[in-house]
C-alpha cells in the first residue's frame, strides 16, 4: 500500500512536471504565421495584440485581428508607467502582474505578442512587452515575426469579435539579471562593461534629443547600435542571428560579453536587447529601464556627444 501510494505520488509529480514543460509551446523568441496558425487551438496559447490606434484614431484590432487575440495596446494598456518622475518604466510588480492576469494570462500560458510590424520603432512595442514577461520570470513568450502584416500576407484569418478573457492569477518575480538600474550603469562604467545606445545616430551624437531627456548626448564611452538596423521594415522581419552577430561585433562586443542596452526610455533599447539576448543568444545582456531620461535627469551624471 505504501509503495502504491509512493508510485501514485511520483506518477502525479511526473505528470505535473511534463504538463508544466508542455505549456511552453516553443523556445523560439520569434514565431512565423504558419506556426501561429497551427497552434491557435492550443488551450495554453494566449495571443496578445499590442497594436495602438493609428494617428487618425482608427482601431486596427477592431478592423481585424488574429482569431482569439486579446487587445492590449502598447501605449494604453498599462505596460509602462512613470516611476519617480521617470517616464516609460516597468510598473510596480503588483500592478503589472494584475494587468497581465486580467488579460487571461496565467503562469501556465504561452504568450505570443502581435504588433503591426510597421518598422523597428513600432515593433519595439512587442520587444518591450516581451522583455516585460521575461523580466517577470515568464519564459513562455514569443513574438509573431512581422506582426499583423506578416499574418495577413500569409493569408491568416482575421476576426472582428472582441475577446473578453476571464481574469486569472499571474505571479511574477523580478529577474535582476535582465534589468539594469542607474547604479548598475555607474558600476558598468567603472568596470569597463560595454553600454550600447540603441537610439538614432543623431541622438547618440548629440545632434538631436528626445523631449523627455534633459540634455542631448549619450553616456560617455557607450557605443551606438541603431535599433533600425535590427528590423527590415520592407520585408516585415527581424534581423537574423547572423546579422545581429555582425552588428554586435561592429560595436566591439565579443561573444557572450556583458553589456547594457539603453535608449531614451527603454523602448528602442528593448529592440537591441531582444536582438542581442534572444536572437543572437547573448544572455549577459541587460536593459537599462530608465535609460537617458533617468540618467540625464541628474546634472551630476556625465553626458557627452557620442562618436
Amino acid at each position: 500500500m505504501r509503495f502504491s501510494l509512493f508510485a501514485a505520488v511520483v506518477t502525479a509529480g511526473l505528470a505535473f512536471a511534463t504538463g508544466a514543460l508542455a505549456e511552453r509551446l516553443t523556445d523560439k523568441p520569434l514565431v512565423d504565421a504558419a506556426w501561429l496558425k497551427s497552434n491557435l487551438g492550443n488551450k495554453s496559447l494566449v495571443v496578445i495584440d499590442v497594436r495602438d490606434a493609428t494617428k487618425d484614431g482608427a482601431n486596427p484590432y477592431a478592423k481585424g485581428h488574429v482569431p482569439g487575440a486579446v487587445s492590449a495596446p502598447y501605449a494604453t494598456a498599462g505596460w509602462r508607467a512613470a516611476v519617480n518622475g521617470v517616464p516609460g518604466m516597468l510598473p510596480p510588480l503588483d500592478t503589472i502582474t494584475k494587468t497581465i492576469g486580467d488579460l487571461g494570462v496565467s503562469n501556465d500560458s504561452h504568450v505570443v505578442i502581435v504588433p503591426n510590424g510597421t518598422d523597428s520603432s513600432e515593433f519595439g512595442g512587442a520587444t518591450r512587452v516581451y522583455w516585460t514577461f521575461k523580466v517577470l520570470g515568464h519564459d513562455a513568450v514569443s513574438i509573431l515575426d512581422g506582426g499583423a502584416r506578416a499574418w495577413e500576407a500569409a493569408g491568416g484569418e482575421l476576426a472582428t469579435d472582441v475577446a473578453k478573457p476571464a481574469a486569472v492569477a499571474f505571479k511574477g518575480e523580478l529577474r535582476q539579471e535582465l534589468l539594469a538600474t542607474t547604479a548598475d550603469v555607474e558600476k558598468a562604467r567603472a568596470e569597463g562593461i560595454k553600454l550600447i545606445d540603441g537610439r538614432p545616430a543623431a541622438q547618440f551624437k548629440g545632434e538631436a534629443k528626445s523631449p523627455v531627456v534633459r540634455v542631448a548626448g549619450t553616456i560617455p564611452g557607450s557605443k551606438n547600435l541603431e535599433n533600425t538596423k535590427l528590423y527590415d521594415a520592407d520585408k516585415a522581419s527581424f534581423a537574423s542571428k547572423e546579422t545581429v552577430g555582425g552588428l554586435s561585433q561592429a560595436v566591439g562586443l565579443a561573444k557572450d560579453e556583458q553589456n547594457i542596452a539603453f535608449c531614451n526610455t527603454g523602448h528602442w533599447a528593448s529592440v537591441v536587447w531582444f536582438g542581442l539576448s534572444e536572437v543572437e543568444g547573448n544572455k549577459n545582456t541587460k536593459m537599462y529601464d530608465g535609460s537617458m531620461a533617468e540618467w540625464a535627469a541628474d546634472p551630476a551624471r556625465p553626458v557627452q556627444p557620442g562618436n
